[in-house]
C-alpha cells in the first residue's frame, strides 16, 4: 500500500474513532499532498509523500521553539503531539553509522573534494535519506566530511 492510501485510509478510521485533533491534521497533510499535486499537476510518489511530511514535522517544531519561548507550554503539548503523529508515516530512522556510510559512499561516488562539491554530495545522499533522518544534521555531516 502506498503512503498516500495508508493516510487516506487512517483518516477513515479516525473518522470513525472520533479522535478531532488527529483528524484535523490528517486532513492537513491531506490537504498539503492534494496541493502540491495540484501545483506541480503530477501525482505525488512516496517519496514526495515524505517531503510534504518533512516539511509539516519542521514547521511545528519551529512552532514548538516559539511556543515554547512565549511561555505557552499547552500550545506547544499540542504541536508536540502532532509531531509524533506525522512520525508514525515516516519509514525506520537511519542510524548514525548509517548516515556516515551514506555521506562516504556518495563522496566517493561523486569524486567531491571541497565545500564546492557540498551539493553534488547533497543531491546524491537526499533521496536515499528522505524521510529517514534530520536533512540538518545530514548537511552538517556532509560539511564535516568534506572539511567545512
Amino acid at each position: 500500500m502506498s503512503l498516500k492510501a495508508r493516510i487516506t485510509e487512517d483518516m477513515k478510521a479516525t473518522m470513525r474513532s472520533g479522535d478531532k485533533d488527529r483528524l484535523g491534521l490528517i486532513r492537513m497533510l491531506m490537504a498539503g499532498i492534494k496541493q502540491r499535486e495540484v501545483d506541480e499537476r503530477i501525482e505525488l510518489d512516496d517519496t514526495q509523500v515524505l517531503s510534504v511530511i518533512d516539511k509539516m514535522i519542521k514547521q511545528r517544531k519551529d512552532s514548538v521553539t516559539q511556543f515554547e519561548a512565549g511561555g505557552r507550554a499547552d500550545l506547544a503539548a499540542r504541536e508536540s503531539a502532532e509531531i509524533a503523529w506525522l512520525t508514525e508515516y515516516l519509514p525506520a530512522q537511519l542510524s548514525d553509522a548509517e548516515v556516515d556510510a551514506l555521506v562516504k559512499d556518495a563522496i566517493a561516488a561523486t569524486g567531491a573534494a571541497s565545500m564546492k562539491d557540498m551539493g553534488k554530495v547533497m543531491g546524491v545522499v537526499k533521496p536515499k535519506a528522505q524521510g529517514r533522518t534530520d536533512m540538518g544534521a545530514l548537511s552538517a555531516r556532509i560539511k564535516a566530511a568534506l572539511g567545512g
